[in-house]
């Protein structure tokens, strides 16, 4: 049953209907008085609290009609136990502080596992870590017994399958201590499962080869969590059934899929379903919320972008941003294009909010949900959004309504353990418990009350708040964003959400429909005055693809033909060719009061919407044969802007505000001894100018879309590398900062073996040239080698000449494609950097620092003069070779014949 379609209705009425049949006929076996609601974690648990008939009006029973008040006494001679799956896992015996496995009390145990020898004792990524020497010391206990082990090509141990053994309870214990005092000696008992997709057998010899797609440590470990949970849960049904009986047992889930990890094919329905009512129905008969999903935007992609976010944002970023295949992505990299779906959606949030509290009696604000991938994620977005904590390059969220004050928490963060924690010592640390208490009470203005108005607060609550000196009203009350690291997935019962964004890889199909789940109970369920139905009610979904599918790229294929090699080093006999060229690490400036910028030749910065997306159109998640939802088919199309974000900002502010960021991040490099009052001034004037002249909206992108990473920090890492000495004002021009460790590049210690097509020359230090293309660069050198104004030139390829450039908040080298030295009379050496272009989306950022490399080593004047010139098509090397030769400095001198 789909979310928000009534399960906790369906398992009262099953209880009812099998308690009052027993207490009317204790003979029939068919019936049971005593229920067993088994669930994963506490949210469920205190929710389904409403299950237990002696809860009285509280009940669901009651609350929601289901059984007339003369038969609730009948119902209460019954018993429903809810109670997590924790419960079952034998625990050990201790007597007088003494271990079972020492004292050897209880029932033997057996168990295999795999563990891994390493440098310490831990257990990481889902694998379990031992050293040699612990893992010896455990065997000379007896604690362990190898199975079998795998060494290295050094006969080193890398890996041992053990067998391990402890003592448990006994059968009877066990029984004793899961259903005691509830259910007592009661047999031919009900279960209901509830979120029982958790509780199935697995194959657990094929979870291994499933680890390849949990790459993240966070992942492997819910992976192995996942694992024992199944495991635990089964089994102890298994022994109830063994030793009470079970008269029947009732799966209920709003996802009955298999998941990657349990060893069968990911995203296959149980086989042992045998009623659904599933999210497609609950939409079309208007019982939840609509998703509606992003199935069009600006880039024309297939899949927009916003569709699945991780998989938008992955691409974009460098491989440092990205961290290796299998490393984690840097949170502020995914922040920096996230930026843009939340200040989308937030802006709709604002409006919604705004709307809520004008049109309707319900004072209780819009829900804004933010799932993400782990921890680190969590916490820059988190401390983003409620407290304005931004990282370096990254924009304000200007959300003020999820900022979080003295007296009122509106965002608050919710890590994975929250919910995990269950009745074990550690989940009753106070602020924990008090985090478990906002989180199940988002949405709520009041608690329950009985029939004389006093309020039912939650077990340990009233005690809790008094110790730490809180309010007893709903801690979840003021409560409008959730930053939460996927475990937002079942049994939250907010219906106040409507916004939804997914920062994560979603890699089963179960997922995907849990994450929206959150999103899809109504706020209302007052029908019509007019039609009788049910008003329209909408969550609007980024980044929570339907129907993603795992799958493994084939990294194979067949031997590879053998190439042949080339050796390309300097020819002794060309000495005369030899080219010196200084290798620059930066650069040195001495402002003492006035900057400029080289507005010539400063790039044009372009907001582009192909690359982002500032508009979406959404439409409800009713997927086609594809699995994704289509512009076809029922359900409104809607457009969804920056519009509503926009609105709220001006160009003076964003003026400002980068002006401010600017002049702080110029100061904190130490670039010059300026104070922020004489630079911040000609900062403004600068931004104001640059935003006019340099910034570039491709409609529907817009000016005000620079307020958004990761346009704001393009423009500020733009500025602060464009601000030079104003020269014209008397200031000292800038100078290369020069590698101290290496000395002066040369054509003389080119040598190294290449497969690529080489390319015999005349006018070259070295006997190759080789090419990147297939005749571009090998055309363009012969218009080079047989120029008459050549003296001498080289092809960059090993020969390590770079000019350094920050870009996308990274610093890069780029890579010219030639150096020329002219024929001259002068005593200072002509060189021309030649770079031959086709399509580059970066060519103006590396023109740009080509010409200011060209600028400071002409001004420090020690390694010749130099000119940078740029070529769209081989025919116009000459050209450029005959323009830079009419420059003044070489055409004043005399031609060396």
């Amino acid at each position: 049953m789909a979310t928000g379609t009534g399960k906790t209705t369906v398992m009262a009425m099953v209880a009812a209907w099998s308690i009052l049949n027993k207490v009317n006929n204790r003979s029939d076996g068919r019936f049971s008085d005593a229920v067993v609601v088994v669930c994963p974690n506490v949210t469920i648990r205190g929710r389904l609290r409403e299950l237990d008939p002696n809860e009285g009006e509280a009940s669901v029973y009651r609350t929601r009609d289901l059984i007339p008040p003369h038969l609730m006494p009948t119902l209460t001679q019954g018993r429903v136990m809810v109670t997590n799956w924790h419960i079952f896992e034998r625990q050990t015996i201790q007597v007088g502080g003494t271990p079972a496995r020492v004292s050897k009390v209880g029932v033997p145990l057996r168990t295999t596992e795999t563990i891994t020898i390493g440098p310490k004792t831990t257990t990481a990524r889902g694998t379990r870590y031992l050293t040699e020497s612990v893992l010896q010391r455990q065997i000379d206990l007896g604690l362990v017994r190898i199975v079998s082990e795998e060494r290295d090509k050094k006969n080193g141990l890398r890996k041992v399958k053990v067998e391990a053994f402890r003592y448990v309870e006994s059968d009877t214990k066990w029984l004793e201590r899961v259903l005691g005092k509830e259910i007592g000696a009661k047999q031919n008992l009900i279960i209901m499962n509830d979120e029982a997709h958790h509780a199935y057998r697995i194959k657990a010899q094929e979870i291994e080869e499933q680890q390849g797609l949990f790459d993240d440590a966070e992942e492997l470990e819910e992976e192995a969590e996942f694992a024992r949970e199944a495991t635990v849960w089964v089994e102890g049904l298994d022994r109830i059934h063994r030793l009470r009986n079970v008269n029947f047992c009732v799966d209920l889930s709003a996802t009955p899929f298999y998941l990657a990890a349990s060893g069968n094919e990911a995203n296959r329905p149980f086989p042992w379903v045998v009623s659904e009512f599933g999210l497609t129905d609950a939409i079309e008969s208007g019982l939840t919320k609509i998703p509606q999903l992003a199935v069009r935007d600006t880039s024309g992609g297939e899949i927009p972008g916003f569709f699945n976010i991780w998989q938008w944002i992955i691409p974009k970023l460098t491989p440092a941003e990205r961290g290796g295949r299998k490393g984690t992505p840097k949170p502020e990299s995914v922040l920096k294009y996230a930026h843009h779906p939340i200040a989308m959606l937030g802006g709709l949030w604002e409006e919604t909010l705004a709307e809520w509290q004008k049109e309707t009696n319900d004072p209780r604000p819009p829900v804004f949900i933010l799932v993400c991938k782990n921890t680190q994620i969590a916490k820059v977005v988190f401390d983003w959004l409620a407290f304005d904590q931004r990282p370096a390059g990254i924009p304000p969220a200007n959300l003020t309504g999820f900022r979080n004050t003295e007296k009122e928490t509106h965002t608050i963060r919710v890590d994975t353990k929250v919910i995990q924690e269950t009745d074990s010592p550690g989940a009753k640390a106070d602020e924990m418990l008090w985090m478990r208490f906002t989180l199940d009470t988002v949405g709520k203005l009041q608690w329950p009350a009985d029939r004389q108005g006093r309020p039912l607060f939650p077990e340990n609550f009233e005690l809790l708040a008094q110790k730490l000196g809180r309010p007893l009203h709903p801690p979840g009350r003021d409560v409008r964003c959730i930053v939460s690291v996927g475990m937002l997935t079942e049994g939250w019962d907010c219906n106040t959400v409507k916004y939804i964004i997914g920062l994560r890889p979603f890699m089963s199909q179960l997922l995907c429909e849990q994450v929206v789940g959150r999103g899809l109970r109504r706020a209302s369920y007052q029908p019509d005055p007019e039609t009788g139905k049910f008003s329209e009610e909408v969550a609007k979904i980024f980044g929570v693809p339907f129907e993603v599918i795992p799958f493994k790229a084939n990294t194979g294929g067949g031997p590879r033909p053998e190439t042949k090699r080339y050796h390309v080093h300097a020819i002794p006999a060309k000495e005369a060719c030899r080219i010196i060229f200084p290798r620059v690490e930066g650069y040195i400036q001495t402002i003492q009061s006035r900057v400029t910028i080289d507005w010539e030749k400063e790039s044009v910065l372009t907001l582009d919407p192909i690359n982002i997306p500032p508009q979406v159109q959404m439409k409800a998640s009713l997927p086609a044969n594809s699995g994704r939802p289509t512009l076809s088919g029922p359900g409104r199309l809607e457009d969804i802007s920056l519009n509503p974000f926009r609105e709220k900002r001006r160009k003076q502010e964003l003026i400002f505000e980068l002006a401010a960021t600017l002049t702080r991040e110029y100061i904190g490099q130490g670039k010059s001894e300026l104070s922020p009052h004489v630079l911040f001034p000609q900062l403004v004037h600068i931004v104001g100018r640059y935003l006019e002249e340099k910034v570039k909206a491709d409609p529907p992108a817009d000016m005000m879309d620079v307020f958004l990473s990761p346009y704001y920090g393009w423009v500020i890492e733009n500025l602060i590398h464009a601000i030079r000495p104003d020269t014209a004002q008397g200031e000292a021009p800038e100078v290369p900062k020069y590698e101290r460790h290496r000395k002066p590049g040369s054509t003389e210690e080119v040598d190294f073996w290449t497969s690529r097509p080489v390319r015999e020359v005349v006018n070259s230090h070295l006997n190759y040239i080789v090419a990147d293309t297939k005749k571009w660069e090998q055309s363009a050198a012969f218009f080079i080698d047989t120029h008459p104004w050549t003296a001498a030139f080289v092809k960059n390829s090993g020969l390590g000449f770079a000019i350094p450039y920050f870009h996308n908040g990274q610093s890069h080298d780029y890579v010219p494609d030639f150096i020329i030295r002219l024929k001259s009379n002068s005593a200072i050496d002509q060189y021309l950097i030649l770079e031959t272009k086709g399509y580059d989306p970066l060519a103006d950022v590396k023109k740009a620092a080509a010409e200011r490399w060209v600028k400071a080593v002409n001004a420090d004047g020690q390694y010749g003069h130099w000119q940078y010139a740029i070529v769209r098509s081989p025919e116009k090397v000459v050209e450029a070779i005959g323009k830079a030769f009419q420059q003044p400095e070489i055409a004043s001198s005399r031609l060396r014949h």
